[in-house]
């Protein structure tokens, strides 16, 4: 008895054609318009409707290789895999994220006028006016009068004076040591609280005679100025009503 011929079971020649179709986009290399490294998937899933086994089984292969040695791709895909785990997964391709506006340029800030920028020096020297008629001292021609009526008038100015600068200002000496005292000026100075005079030669340490001890301020306690005060207004005009 002739056995009949063993008929080939491989698809006819169309369907596999098909099936290679289906199959090559997931080809590796690169593609077109991806900045991937080699193993490269061309595009999102969306893009193909219905993906036959053997697509399925070439897909799972890149994704394996892609999650091993590129590590965007992994994190890209495991919100994925964690959503489909959980039953929240939803088809499609997920919708970009909006980005958020730019924030607006910050507004430009009125220039501060003078009298606001140096309120507290007028406020002052306000005080100074006030407890002792310091302005009205110096603006003064003082050429006209004697030494006896000037040294009368700078008395009540020193002790209105004095007193403003106690009350709002704390001071202290910068070097404690008497005015005529012989001091060593070291190496390393602060040229803001020691000015050297005389023969100015070499390099400190400096020894020399103190003409001056200085003075520095210790702690500061002006009161607040107002907005609605007008800092440029020292003394106010007085009118005495009849």
């Amino acid at each position: 008895m002739r056995r009949s011929p063993v008929r080939s079971r491989s698809p006819p020649l169309g369907r596999r054609r098909a099936s290679l179709e289906t199959v090559r986009p997931f080809a590796f290399g690169p593609q077109p318009n991806c900045k991937a490294p080699p193993l490269c998937y061309p595009g999102p899933m969306t893009e193909q409707p219905s993906l036959s086994l053997p697509a399925r089984l070439w897909l799972a292969f890149l994704c394996f290789w892609r999650v091993l040695v590129s590590r965007p791709f992994a994190q890209a895909v495991w919100p994925l895999s964690a959503s489909y785990d959980s039953g929240k997964w939803v088809s499609g391709a997920p919708s970009p994220t909006p980005l958020p506006s730019p924030a607006p340029p910050p507004k430009a800030s009125a220039p501060v006028p003078p009298e606001r920028e140096h309120a507290s020096a007028l406020a002052l020297l306000s005080m100074l006016q006030r407890e002792g008629r310091l302005v009205d001292f110096l603006q003064e021609n003082v050429a006209a009068f004697s030494d006896a009526e000037v040294g009368a008038a700078a008395r009540i100015v020193h002790e209105g004076c004095r007193k403003v600068v106690k009350q709002y200002l704390t001071l202290e000496p910068v070097l404690p040591e008497t005015e005529g005292a012989s001091v060593t000026v070291p190496q390393g100075f602060d040229a803001n609280r020691i000015r050297l005079t005389g023969n100015v030669a070499g390099q400190p340490p400096h020894a020399g005679s103190l003409k001056h001890h200085g003075w520095v301020t210790k702690e500061v306690k002006f009161p607040s100025v107002s907005p609605a005060l007008d800092p440029r207004v020292l003394a106010p005009a007085e009118v005495e009503l009849a």
